[in-house]
């Protein structure tokens, strides 16, 4: 089953939907993810020092101190119940994503997606699990290292601007879909989930988009 995820790896609930989908999966017999990873910047234009995190929500949501920590602690019990660590207080700021998703661009494209999933995932750990500077060039590449990418050529495509114009196309063909809000998942090209869904409808999703098939 063809599944083109568009995410940000600064989206909590972008981590949520890809586990709560490969967990939905998993319940499935015979089903196989064919997983593709599409850009969506939530901050295209923050600059490279990145924004307080919890200034950053109250300018771009409007939420009190209460809300985000209603949310925080949501997202955190979700996170739990799938395996993944989210460690709110290791997370004081947000970042630019561009050079994230120009090295997912290549992985996908270069090395097919095993590689391309096992750095997303690993973006996803190194920023909501250890707090890490994910628009860092020394964590993208020890990020991209550890994934299985060519260290040298990694850094040689992080020095330079190599796929920024084949992400913002993806972004633009993205939102001529309509799509403006992540995690948005597009099964078998033809069918949209949108949102950080939980399991169980995950898996009542996909067992009917394969009986229909």
């Amino acid at each position: 089953m063809r599944i083109d995820f568009i995410s940000d790896v600064v989206c909590p609930w972008c981590a949520i939907g890809l586990y709560s989908l490969e967990a939905a999966a998993a319940r499935i017999p015979g089903l196989q993810l064919d997983l593709h990873f599409h850009p969506f910047e939530l901050n295209p234009g923050m600059g490279p020092e990145g924004q307080d995190i919890e200034e950053h929500l109250a300018q771009k949501y409007g939420a009190s101190p209460d809300q985000l920590a209603g949310s925080r602690q949501a997202i955190r019990e979700r996170g739990a119940a799938l395996g993944f660590d989210f460690r709110m207080e290791a997370r004081s700021r947000i970042y630019n994503t561009r050079d994230a998703h120009r090295l997912l661009h290549w992985a996908g494209e270069a090395y097919g997606g095993a590689v391309q999933r096992t750095l997303k995932l690993a973006l996803l750990k190194a920023y909501f699990s250890d707090g890490r500077d994910v628009s860092d060039p020394a964590v993208l590449l020890e990020l991209a290292g550890a994934a299985g990418l060519p260290v040298p050529q990694a850094r040689e495509l992080l020095a330079g601007d190599r796929y920024a114009a084949e992400v913002q196309a993806a972004e633009r063909q993205v939102q001529a879909q309509g799509i403006n809000s992540v995690p948005a998942i597009i099964v078998n090209q033809r069918h949209l989930i949108q949102g950080g869904q939980p399991v169980e409808v995950f898996e009542k999703l996909l067992r009917q988009l394969m009986a229909e098939a």
